[in-house]
């Protein structure tokens, strides 16, 4: 009997997760990989392949439900991949009937975290991404001081800051 160690049973979800990856990407055009919340964190999911498939940013959300998130971000890279440009600060309201979205660019730090099954796709890490941050029903960012209580802690900021950094609050972005 052959003894499997760690290193090549990790190796072997890799490579299977890697080829799930692939096999989304031509099916559908891209991969959305979904994270649950734990003790550590509200869930979150992320597309996979849409920069290498159709040369848009990769997107991540954080804190939506689990059904959710992966609608919306097919629909990004639906729209993104037919040439709508996304710019981070700009409110979108044709996602979710009534709630508002933005993007932000997420700092490359977050990616081993937020984004760590991409990197089977870009053993470099050579990929932009985008964070699409939801407001509550109601319109309230997690960043303002009115947004309820620990919603900024249910969907981070993925800046280096933490807070917006392509555009100021209040002044030029949500």
């Amino acid at each position: 009997m052959i003894a499997v160690t760690t290193t090549e049973s990790e190796l072997d979800e890799d490579h299977e997760l890697r080829e799930w990856i692939v096999a989304q990407a031509g099916e559908r055009g891209n991969a959305v990989i979904a994270v649950p919340a734990d003790e550590t964190g509200s869930g979150y999911c992320f597309t996979a392949s849409a920069w290498a498939m159709h040369e848009v940013p990769e997107a991540v959300v954080v804190g939506l439900p689990p059904d959710v998130g992966p609608v919306l971000l097919d629909a990004y890279v639906d729209r993104a991949a037919a040439g709508e440009v996304f710019e981070p600060g700009s409110v979108y309201t044709d996602f979710f009937e009534g709630v508002p979205v933005t993007f932000e660019q997420v700092h490359p730090g977050h990616y081993p975290e937020f984004l760590g099954s991409a990197f089977l796709v870009y053993p470099e890490g050579d990929f932009p991404a985008l964070q699409i941050i939801v407001a509550t029903p109601d319109g309230h960012w997690p960043w303002q001081a009115d947004a309820p209580e620990g919603f900024a802690e249910w969907q981070p900021i993925l800046t280096g800051s933490g807070d917006p950094e392509s555009w100021t609050p209040g002044v030029d972005g949500p």
